[in-house]
């Protein structure tokens, strides 16, 4: 019987192999991490939206509880919220005319009000603010700004919010109309 000799095999190959595997498993981590960052900006955004969205449908629910003087919103056509003067939460339960109760407690409402964390508040939007105008005839349009995590197109068709944050593609705006009728009871 002939016994043949072992033959030699390149030293490393295997320990090669095992550091290939591993550099594509660390790019294919990287891309994991990077898509994990991107989808936490996103729900980030979304959740914005809905606090947006609530604070929107919140005005217009006052304003139509409000209809004889719906017209009278409509002077809070600067933005409210971030950055105004309107008094903390509690004093808006001083305040006896409707509209300024109203838009005081919408103003503390955009700036987080709800929600606070070492007393601060830090609910709602980052930086929020809000407008109403007019619009036709007894229509007027409420809308919700803030600003968003990552660059976009600015939204187009409200003023409201303009110049307010560092760059125009970081503003987000949500709006809604209001129309209120000009029928008199029976």
């Amino acid at each position: 019987m002939h016994v043949s000799a072992p033959r030699n095999l390149p030293g490393g190959f295997i320990l090669l192999e095992v550091l290939v595997t591993i550099v594509i498993l660390v790019f294919g981590l990287l891309g994991l991490a990077g898509f994990q960052l991107r989808a936490t900006a996103a729900e980030n955004e979304a959740y914005q939206r809905v606090q947006a969205l609530i604070l929107v449908q919140d005005m217009v629910d006052r304003i139509y509880a409000n209809r004889a003087a719906a017209a009278t919103y409509s002077a809070y056509a600067q933005p409210i919220g971030t950055g105004d003067s309107e008094p903390d939460p509690t004093a808006c339960a001083a305040i006896t005319a409707r509209l300024a109760r109203d838009m005081c407690e919408w103003s503390n409402a955009l700036k987080g009000a709800s929600e606070e964390l070492g007393g601060a508040s830090v609910g709602a939007m980052i930086g929020g603010r809000g407008c109403i105008t007019a619009g036709a005839a007894n229509e007027y349009i409420v809308t919700v700004v803030w600003q968003g995590l990552v660059p976009t197109v600015a939204p187009a068709g409200t003023a409201c919010g303009v110049n307010l944050y560092s760059t125009d593609t970081l503003r987000r705006a949500v709006s809604m109309r209001v129309v209120i009728s000009n029928l008199t009871a029976p």
